[in-house]
């Protein structure tokens, strides 16, 4: 596994993420929490044994109990902790949960944010937060409110760093402007398959590159302020590394024969090509691996020793488009 230091922070991490939102199984499962518990185990060491460093939460994951399965191993691996970068997002308050009332909504009121994160540290058994993402744009965002209660965190020593998920540049931007702290991260949905950030750049003075011009600014303008790119939604389901799904349509299987074809020649596995594409772009994207099968795990880890062509980076671009670079 190969481990790169965060912009802006004093944090080394692995170049992959361990998104944490399986751990507990289905978000409705009927398996008891003994199961959830010994499934959840063995899921955190394959991880650990594959050099991930790096864990993602989110405090509505599961109504949290991918981060009470993680803090209990935690509890009994004390001595991990300090190797580990631990991660959780706030921000949306589902409907019918138990902490909300009414409508799905966003919310980023000082209320909500303190009592969000008090939660995911009690489930996670932790001291503190190395980052909290902020993890969907609230329209009524007030960022003066926004920007005291992050920094009571932050002096208070429970959160370290800061940073949003799925905000534009702009959203970035404003939020920006009344921090004392810089933000450090911006969790979006990247992929092969969701390849709509490169979509932008390259049909740029094109009729068509409008409606993707926004990603593609945000992700210039992460870099161009040391923003971290972290990619959810990295492998795409599966649907080009063998996973069959309903309703595949022929692009994407043509594409996942280019993969499977390029995993040959690379000797190394379908998942890896998939994750290698995305890391080669200069923006050091850190691809999110969600999967709780232990053989996938694994198969993701081999991401971080693949290095393809910038040939083989466009075989892959214009097979998942369907056509040729304008």
């Amino acid at each position: 596994m190969e481990y790169l230091s965060l912009p802006n922070t004093d944090l080394s991490v692995s170049r992959l993420i361990f998104g944490c939102m399986g751990l507990a199984g289905a978000w409705h499962s009927q398996a008891s929490f003994e199961q959830q518990t010994q499934k959840a185990e063995l899921v955190i060491l394959k991880a650990l044994e594959c050099g991930f460093s790096f864990f993602d939460h989110a405090d509505i994951y599961a109504g949290g109990r991918p981060e009470q399965l993680f803090g209990n191993f935690l509890a009994k691996n004390w001595s991990l902790r300090k190797d580990l970068v631990i991660q959780s997002k706030c921000g949306i308050r589902q409907a019918g949960s138990a902490e909300s009332v009414g409508v799905g909504r966003y919310d980023f009121s000082r209320e909500h944010i303190e009592a969000s994160v008090l939660g995911s540290l009690g489930r996670l058994q932790c001291q503190y937060l190395d980052i909290l993402l902020l993890h969907r744009p609230d329209p009524l965002m007030d960022i003066f409110e926004l920007a005291e209660v992050l920094d009571s965190l932050s002096r208070h020593g429970l959160v370290r760093y800061f940073g949003v998920s799925n905000f534009s540049a702009s959203q970035i931007q404003l939020l920006q402007s009344a921090l004392g702290q810089k933000l450090v991260s911006n969790q979006l949905e990247l992929s092969l398959v969701h390849h709509d950030f490169v979509e932008g750049g390259i049909l740029v003075n094109q009729p068509s590159s409008r409606p993707l011009a926004c990603i593609n600014d945000t992700i210039n303008y992460c870099q161009l302020h040391g923003i971290s790119l972290q990619a959810w939604g990295a492998l795409a389901q599966g649907r080009l590394s063998g996973r069959q799904l309903s309703g595949q349509d022929p692009q994407l299987d043509r594409c996942a024969a280019v993969v499977a074809e390029m995993a040959l020649v690379y000797e190394t596995s379908k998942e890896a090509i998939v994750l290698a594409w995305l890391m080669k772009h200069p923006a050091k994207i850190l691809p999110v691996i969600g999967s709780t099968q232990l053989e996938r795990i694994e198969l993701s880890s081999q991401a971080s020793s693949v290095a393809i062509s910038r040939e083989d980076w466009y075989k892959l671009f214009t097979a998942i488009r369907g056509k040729s670079v304008p």
